[in-house]
């Protein structure tokens, strides 16, 4: 029996899945988090790894690795599987985005991103252990809690862990055709204040400066900076504490993206540098979380090559592009580790209560991630 004639079956994947999805686990509740990580920790333990729980830090949850017995291990460089437990869904989403499935779409917070991935990565692995496959190289696997939000909390801890090995494997979400990912964006995040002059809003209006009215001037100078080069946007925003008072201070969070590592630095330069629109109110403009650019070169060019034969031989075909949006693939295509990234699940409206998987993909990239671990 060859990897990609293993037993997978979709229902006991949904079967299997449905207990991550209905573990909600946004990002900044680092006890949910962690309750997360202890259903993967014990998954993973009973299929024979080694499992370590990560103590979170700055207030985030708990990180997970797993490292498999292997004949080779301490002697040759391995494959590291790494994906994010948290989600950007707060708590209760389960209410609007029940879990359910509804035709080929399954839904739920998270089902798409990411925990479908990372639920078929830990199912290759079962199937590989229950025949008794050996993997072509020790495996570990790498489950971190703060993805959503630039992983401010373990891009050293991905990084250290990626150093000691081969390759990196990450089920982030497929592409839209269910392409694979070999390189992404360079991202730059901006936490921003507007601070103005407080007063009664009925009895002394004049008197005061808005920080609001400030803060949304900037907003529209910021977006109107975007251009086919590189973006930005304003993703949160908040001020204010009675309707009846000028508002002293909002805040906002920014975000730019681009194709390139000197546009996205022009942009850094460019955030940094903005101003106030008048003297009686104040800008500050701090820079936040970033995620370098990754390229692909010829290894990981030659990873997509193995994964695409692998993909022909289970009977479809996969491109590859470089993508926006960020991933921890940013960190360790950076570093020069041949990576793959989006070799997880096929679906839509992540982070969106519109979220969902295709049934009819789980067998299929479950089987690619399997042929991965074993040739590698």
């Amino acid at each position: 029996m060859t990897v990609l004639d293993l037993p997978f079956d979709t229902q006991e994947i949904i079967a299997g899945l449905k207990p991550w999805v209905c573990c909600e686990s946004p990002t900044f509740d680092a006890a949910a988090v962690n309750r997360m990580m202890a259903i993967a920790a014990r998954e993973l333990a009973l299929l024979g790894a080694r499992v370590e729980t990560i103590p979170g830090r700055m207030g985030f949850g708990d990180c997970v690795r797993a490292t498999f017995p292997h004949p080779l291990a301490g002697t040759e460089k391995g494959i590291l599987v790494m994906g994010h437990l948290d989600t950007v869904h707060p708590m209760g989403t389960l209410q609007p985005l029940p879990w359910r499935q509804e035709g080929n779409k399954l839904y739920g917070p998270g089902v798409y991103d990411m925990k479908g991935g990372n639920y078929i990565a830990l199912e290759a692995i079962r199937q590989l252990v229950r025949a008794g496959i050996t993997t072509s190289r020790p495996v570990t696997v790498l489950f971190t809690c703060d993805e959503e939000i630039g992983s401010p909390s373990t891009r050293d801890l991905i990084e250290a862990e990626a150093a000691r090995h081969a390759f990196v494997l990450v089920p982030e979400p497929a592409r839209p055709n269910g392409g694979v990912v070999t390189g992404r964006y360079a991202i730059a995040r901006f936490n921003l204040r507007t601070t103005g002059k407080p007063s009664h809003a009925g009895a002394r209006l004049a008197d005061g400066r808005s920080a609001i009215r400030e803060m949304c001037r900037q907003v529209v100078k910021i977006e109107d900076l975007t251009t086919d080069d590189v973006t930005f946007s304003v993703g949160v925003i908040g001020g204010g504490q009675w309707v009846n008072c000028v508002t002293t201070h909002c805040d906002a969070e920014s975000l730019s993206m681009a194709k390139r590592q000197e546009d996205l630095d022009r942009a850094v330069e460019v955030m940094l540098g903005l101003q106030a629109t008048g003297n009686d109110v104040q800008l500050s403009v701090t820079r936040g979380v970033t995620r370098p650019v990754w390229e692909p070169d010829a290894k990981v060019m030659a990873l997509y090559g193995v994964a695409r034969g692998i993909a022909q031989r289970i009977g479809f075909d996969i491109e590859h592009q470089s993508a926006g949006g960020g991933s921890d693939g940013n960190f360790t295509g950076a570093m020069g580790i041949p990576t793959l990234d989006g070799l997880g699940v096929q679906g839509a409206g992540g982070h969106t209560l519109e979220e969902h998987l295709l049934v009819d993909c789980l067998v299929p990239r479950a089987k690619l991630l399997c042929g991965l671990l074993q040739s590698l």
